[in-house]
């Protein structure tokens, strides 16, 4: 198995415990429900350059409120996306996801923003910003995207590791003009919500190292570095729940704490600021920011200065 032995035993074990807790209390499920809506509708955003901040987006979803000097198109990217979470909830319990399914799902993510293409396969070749990889001429998407199809039908294996493949194979392929990035990590999160686990969210603190990933599986031809990567996102999230659940995950230092060994001297208000804008790998459980070790020593290794 391509994932680190240690990451996914920590996996499992949080995982019994949050088996344990079912059925989940139901006031305390809507409320992180209605938190990762709005933390994942953020950082897929964000990912892909939409400039509405976490406490703009949150604005937009839960009082219909319009941000001045921000694009239509920013706002339906945010709207679109929190009905496309409510399609992907709603296929948790199909039997079988099938094409239909996921054209159905890009569909609402570019719905309005580009409807000759929300649905439909692309057209034409395209080249991915950034990188010089050139994704499948179009005339092979549609054979190609057979082989996510049958990852999305697949029972038994490993979830984590599958849920990786299916993302990894998406871009690859890159089968739509627009809203690949979006599409590829709802279906993970449909894959990992369908075999029990809670939906994963890939922060936007850590974009760079999730391309890196991606493009690392895809010039190695090996699952394993995202595979790991997405492995410590359910981690995160295995520990958000069972924080909100009333289970201490552990290893995470508040703010004030991380600030106290902080090899760049930062402040506890600054590193507010940076978890508030997405900046750094920072976790907020219920109305508190916090951080793991691991995460604050990355940020300051990247920015010595």
């Amino acid at each position: 198995m391509p994932i680190d032995e240690a990451i996914y035993s920590r996996v499992l074990a949080k995982r019994r415990e949050l088996d344990k807790l079912r059925p989940f209390d139901r006031g305390a499920l809507a409320k992180l429900q209605e938190t990762f809506r709005v933390d994942l509708t953020y950082n897929s955003n964000a990912i892909e350059g939409n400039s509405l901040s976490l406490s703009e987006t949150k604005l937009v979803l839960e009082d219909g409120i319009t941000i001045g000097g921000k694009s239509m198109r920013e706002h339906l990217e945010v709207t679109n996306h929190s009905k496309a979470i409510d399609f992907v909830q709603s296929l948790v319990s199909k039997p079988v996801i099938e094409e239909i399914d996921v054209l159905n799902l890009h569909a609402i993510i570019l719905d309005r923003i580009d409807p000759e293409n929300a649905g439909f396969y692309r057209r034409g070749a395209i080249r991915i910003s950034g990188t010089t990889y050139s994704p499948p001429s179009p005339a092979k998407v549609p054979a190609l995207m057979q082989e996510v199809y049958g990852l999305l039908k697949s029972r038994g294996g490993e979830p984590i590791e599958t849920g990786a493949k299916i993302h990894q194979r998406f871009v690859d392929i890159h089968p739509f003009i627009d809203g690949n990035g979006r599409t590829a990590r709802l279906l993970l999160n449909l894959y990992l919500m369908r075999s029990g686990y809670p939906p994963v969210i890939i922060l936007r603190a850590e974009r760079k190292k999730y391309l890196d990933r991606i493009m690392q599986a895809r010039a190695e031809n090996d699952i394993t570095p995202f595979a790991n990567f997405v492995a410590k996102a359910v981690e995160r999230s295995l520990d958000i729940y069972l924080d909100s659940l009333g289970q201490n995950p552990g290893e995470y230092l508040d703010l004030a704490e991380a600030a106290k060994i902080s090899k760049n001297g930062y402040s506890q208000e600054y590193l507010s600021l940076l978890a508030r804008d997405g900046k750094i790998g920072a976790v907020q459980f219920g109305r508190n920011w916090k951080i793991t070790k691991e995460a604050l020593e990355e940020y300051e290794k990247e920015h010595k200065s």
